[in-house]
């Protein structure tokens, strides 16, 4: 009796859910096809033109336009103990002979990371450390806004200004000849980005090794055909350079505080910006002589709840307050990459939707096994478009696969696959946290910095860290 009464409801439910992820899957899908081909063109319009031409320049080939110029490092510290002293001593070590000082911002209440800093700055004049004027946690932007300050007070004693200010976390590998390429480009643009290669502890293949997926795809197709579009750059808010003076006219208009302390994603609104107008964004992509991308390498979250804190902040910064503060532009390129940023929550409720149609389809599956109910048979439109996502669905993850394996090699591109769903189920974990922390700052609470663990690899494993890759150039 009771599957009498709701089997068949049950049975019309799936059918309305699958239809409504089908429709919703088909129109993302499209977009996404749209994006790949354009990218695919742009790719082979490169090899083509400019690789069959020219010799690919590595980046110890490329002039050094300013070799004297200082660069301002921003590193904001909140209970990073664990890993901020591994970090400073790297980069002192790896760039040696370069003009750049390292400004820390600590917070009062924080002892464990002050000492840490202290230590690692032992009297070395290249690391400084800034105290916030308040307890922690505040906001990164609050933080950075000190440092932003504290600099300024250097350049007015010192008499010399800085020519860029490049932004890092505690938990950064940096690369030795990033501020080469840096002093290179900041002078072309408002912002230079290098690539961000996440990298995951050995106990945690699915939960941090989702976020090398994503990554090696964002960072090698879809921010290269951002730039190739003319649209805005985002920042990624780590081995990213800012050209002081475009830093100087927004903090001019925003009272001295150019990083805006209401955001979560302060970094990606930075960054587009500053890149949204006449100011261009350079997405770079180069390789050093051993033909290993010059990047900020980074341990990601390798726990489920630290990904879902992180993921959550995303969202809520990028895919939901990004309507409010950012709005819309009169451009086509413009809207459509914001589109594409802001569509992450609204994906996730659709695969969470799909996944329940699956569920009911199983239970369904079961109910006409036993012969208690026998499901009525999909409609002729619904099946078509479960072939279409098919085929869509196939290729996206033929994409994923070609990113994975052309950063991390064969056995994480066929990892890859079955790491979707993990993704997935993150990612719908994170849309929900993330609506509620769209919803308290809608009822004026205060951003907060959620902190998420850190690891850093010993020194002697930092070279083992380097992904497989092919010799190439930019692109």
């Amino acid at each position: 009796m009771a599957g009498d009464q709701y089997l068949p409801f049950l049975d019309f439910l799936q059918k309305e859910l699958l239809l409504f992820a089908s429709l919703s899957f088909l129109i993302g899908s499209v977009d996404d096809l749209m994006f790949d081909g354009l990218w695919l063109f742009h790719r082979m319009k490169r090899r083509l033109f400019v690789y069959s031409r020219y010799e690919r320049v590595t980046v110890e080939k490329l002039a050094d336009p300013s070799p004297g110029c200082r660069m301002a490092i921003f590193v904001p510290a909140w209970q990073e103990a664990a890993v901020i002293g591994a970090m400073l001593r790297r980069c002192l070590q790896q760039w040696a002979g370069n003009e750049y000082r390292i400004y820390v911002g600590c917070y009062p209440n924080d002892s464990d990371t002050v000492a840490a800093v202290a230590a690692a700055a032992a009297g070395d004049s290249k690391i400084r450390l800034v105290m916030c004027q308040h307890d922690g946690p505040t906001t990164k932007a609050d933080c950075l806004n000190h440092l932003w300050d504290a600099l300024c007070r250097d350049e007015i004693e010192e008499n010399r200004n800085y020519a860029a200010i490049i932004l890092h976390d505690a938990e950064d590998i940096v690369h030795p000849e990033a501020l080469r390429l840096f002093r290179h480009l900041i002078g072309r643009a408002a912002l230079v980005q290098l690539p961000v290669i996440p990298r995951r502890a050995k106990g945690s293949r699915w939960v941090a090794g989702h976020y090398g997926d994503e990554f090696a795809e964002l960072h090698g197709k879809q921010m290269v055909l951002r730039e190739a579009l003319g649209a805005s750059i985002p920042s990624a808010g780590v081995g990213c350079a800012f050209a002081r003076e475009s830093l100087q006219k927004l903090a001019a208009r925003t009272r001295g505080k150019p990083f805006d302390a209401r955001s979560l994603t302060e970094d990606y609104e930075l960054g587009l910006h500053l890149t949204g107008g006449e100011s261009r964004g350079i997405f770079a992509r180069l390789r050093d002589r051993n033909g290993q991308l010059v990047a900020t390498q980074e341990f990601f979250p390798d726990k489920l709840e630290d990904a879902i804190r992180q993921k959550s902040r995303w969202m809520a910064g990028i895919s939901l307050s990004g309507w409010d503060r950012l709005g819309w532009k009169n451009s086509w390129r413009e809207n459509w990459m914001r589109l594409r940023d802001r569509k992450a929550s609204f994906a996730a409720i659709i695969v969470a939707i799909a996944y329940v149609a699956v569920i009911l389809m199983g239970i369904l599956a079961f109910a006409d096994l036993i012969g208690m109910y026998r499901p009525r048979p999909v409609s002729g439109f619904l099946e078509i478009l479960l072939i279409l996502n098919l085929g869509f669905l196939l290729w996206r993850l033929a994409m994923k696969f070609y990113f994975v394996f052309s950063l991390y090699g064969l056995r994480e591109a066929f990892l890859s696959i079955p790491r979707t769903v993990v993704a997935n189920l993150i990612n719908i974990m994170a849309v929900w946290r993330a609506l509620s922390q769209y919803i308290g700052q809608l009822t004026g609470q205060p951003a907060r910095w959620e902190k998420t663990s850190h690891f850093y690899p010993d020194a002697k494993d930092v070279q083992q860290l380097r992904p497989q890759a092919s010799t190439g150039g930019r692109g």
